[in-house]
C-alpha cells in the first residue's frame, strides 16, 4: 500500500531552507517584473495610443511578436542566447528577470492600451474646461481611471506571473520550483513534492488576490459610486 511520507521534507532543515528561499526568490522576480514590466508597459501603451507613425507600429510589431512565441524560448533566447550575442554575463536569475519582464511587458500593454480607449473624450473636454495643463490632465484625470478600469485585468495578469515563474527553473534559477525538484531527486518522493509545491503555490496566489483586492478597495472604490 501507498504510504504518504511528508515528514521526510519537512524534518531536514535543508530542504526547508532550499523551499523558503525558492518562495523569496519566486515572490521576489514576480514582484520586480511586474513593477518594471508595468512601467515599459504604460510607455509601450502610451506610444500606441497615439498613433505615433513609427514609434507605434514598432510598438505593436514588439507585443505580438512577444505575445506569439513561447515565454520558454524567450527565457532561453534571453538566458544563452544574448550573452553570446553580446558577450556579458548575468546570474540567471537577472536573465529570468529580464525574460519575465519582457514577456509580461506586452500583456501589460494591451491591457494598458484598452483602458486608454475605454477614456471618454468628454472627460479630457472637461478637464481641458477647468484649465487643467497635459501633465495634469494625465496625472489627476487619464491615469486613476485607466488604472481603476483594468486593475482586475491587472491582478489576473499579475497572479499569472507570479505561477509562471515556476518556469524560470528551466534555465537554472533556484526558485520554488527549482527546489522541489532538488528534494525530488534526493527523497525520491515525487508525490508528496508536487503535492507540497501545488499548496505553495496556490497559498501565495491567493495571498496575492486577497493583498490586491484590498489595494481595489482601499484606493479605487470610487468608481463603484
Amino acid at each position: 500500500m501507498f504510504e504518504l511520507r511528508f515528514f521526510e521534507i519537512y524534518r531536514n532543515g535543508d530542504y526547508l531552507l532550499r523551499l523558503a528561499e525558492g518562495i523569496w526568490l519566486s515572490i521576489s522576480l514576480t514582484v520586480g517584473a511586474a513593477i518594471i514590466g508595468f512601467v515599459v508597459a504604460g510607455m509601450l501603451a502610451a506610444v500606441r495610443n497615439a498613433k505615433v507613425p513609427v514609434a507605434a507600429q514598432l510598438s505593436a510589431a514588439y507585443v505580438e511578436f512577444i505575445r506569439n512565441t513561447p515565454l520558454i524560448v524567450q527565457l532561453f533566447f534571453v538566458a544563452f542566447g544574448l550573452p553570446l550575442l553580446f558577450g556579458y554575463s548575468w546570474p540567471f536569475w537577472a536573465h529570468a528577470l529580464l525574460g519575465l519582464t519582457l514577456n509580461f511587458s506586452a500583456y501589460f500593454a494591451e491591457i494598458l492600451r484598452s483602458g486608454l480607449q475605454s477614456i471618454s473624450k468628454g472627460q479630457i473636454e472637461a478637464a481641458i474646461a477647468l484649465g487643467l495643463k497635459p501633465l495634469q490632465r494625465f496625472r489627476k484625470v487619464i491615469v486613476p481611471q485607466v488604472i481603476a478600469s483594468v486593475y482586475p485585468s491587472l491582478t489576473s495578469q499579475f497572479i499569472f506571473l507570479f505561477l509562471t515563474t515556476g518556469v524560470i527553473s528551466e534555465i537554472g534559477v533556484e526558485d520554488l520550483t527549482h527546489a522541489g525538484v532538488f528534494i525530488d531527486s534526493r527523497t525520491f518522493r515525487s508525490f508528496e513534492i508536487f503535492i507540497t509545491l501545488t499548496l505553495l503555490y496556490v497559498a501565495i496566489a491567493l495571498l496575492f488576490k486577497f493583498g490586491m483586492l484590498a489595494i481595489d478597495r482601499h484606493y479605487f472604490a470610487w468608481k463603484d459610486r
